[in-house]
């Protein structure tokens, strides 16, 4: 015979980072909340619970609760994951939440992701740039599948910023574009309709802020909740990028 019993629930040890900073009184610190573990418990479901009924005054973010805003990113166990995403039966029983770095910290688990991504896609001047004049009886040209494909798996990215939380040098260089910023770049170089050329985007992401700054321990890549490649990513620009700096070379050779 077989055995129907259902496994027995964990009382789970909330230890959740807390700190407002707009109250000057406010002071850097954890505080331990206990849960009764439900079946099919998402994180999402604890620390709602957790406001619900014993700190209303608990910070986090949600929206969607599908994997598809990236607003409720935080470090969970020292590793970014989607609150909404992440079940607590996969976890252990003690489970220590605290916001994302590099982002700038609205309260305990709440950061701003805004601030970042507007200020990366400024730097990239994330849109399509064409040198045609606007033609308002234009067709759709239509595009080759396996490179709308490509587009379209880069433009997958939920700016959820676990990237760039796991990301060493985003961590101690605030200027680098992390695995969000380059992959929104490789998004803009394969598409055909941006006129910009290799040498354009070179002036971009050829420096330490950029492609050639990586350290390579693809963090990024292994934190990504949609799992986009990308390390592919980086070793198409990186091809591209360097194609263009021994373009540049031999021209200067040739002119001098």
């Amino acid at each position: 015979m077989s055995d129907t019993t259902a496994p027995a629930m964990r009382r789970l040890c909330f230890e959740i980072f807390r700190f407002n900073p707009e109250d000057p009184n406010s002071k850097p610190h954890t505080q331990v909340f206990e849960l009764d573990e439900t079946p099919y418990m998402s994180l999402y479901m604890a620390l709602s619970q957790i406001r619900e009924t014993q700190d209303p005054g608990l910070q986090f973010d949600f929206a969607c609760r599908s994997a598809i805003c990236g607003s409720c990113a935080m470090m969970v166990n020292g590793r970014p994951a989607l609150a909404c995403r992440t079940l607590t039966a996969d976890l252990p029983e003690t489970v220590r939440l605290y916001p994302l770095p590099v982002f700038k910290l609205v309260g305990d688990l709440s950061v701003d992701t805004g601030i970042w991504f507007r200020q990366m896609a400024e730097r990239t001047e994330s849109w399509v740039h064409s040198q045609l004049p606007f033609d308002p009886q234009a067709t759709e040209q239509r595009m080759e599948d396996d490179l709308a494909e490509a587009i379209y798996d880069a433009d997958r990215c939920i700016e959820c910023g676990s990237c760039v939380a796991a990301c060493g040098m985003a961590n101690i260089n605030s200027e680098f574009l992390a695995a969000a910023g380059l992959n929104r770049v490789a998004r803009f170089m394969l598409d055909p309709r941006d006129a910009r050329s290799n040498a354009d985007w070179f002036e971009v992401v050829s420096s330490e802020q950029g492609v050639f700054g990586c350290l390579g321990l693809m963090a990024c890549e292994d934190v990504c909740p949609k799992e986009l490649p990308l390390l592919e990513v980086y070793a198409y620009l990186r091809r591209h990028l360097l194609g263009a700096q021994l373009l540049r070379r031999a021209a200067g050779k040739t002119s001098s």
